[in-house]
């Protein structure tokens, strides 16, 4: 495999960062599915600002959103 030397962001160790990795930036698919299930348990978030459509959607709750 060619390509540039990189961290793999779950990890640190190393992961090759080209095409023949199918799991890049990430060094396997362990790491992979390990960030998937971070982001799907909402472990990480976005900092953004709540949309007035979103704020009166129903079974939307925003802890930090001004209460009606």
């Amino acid at each position: 495999m060619a390509g540039r030397i990189v961290r793999c962001p779950q990890c640190g160790g190393d992961a090759v960062f080209a095409p023949e990795n199918k799991w890049r930036p990430f060094c396997s698919e362990r790491c992979k599915q390990i960030d998937l299930g971070c982001w799907a348990n909402e472990d990480y978030r976005i900092a953004g600002q709540v949309s007035d459509d979103e704020a009166g959607a129903p079974g939307l709750e925003f802890p930090d959103a001004p209460q009606r």
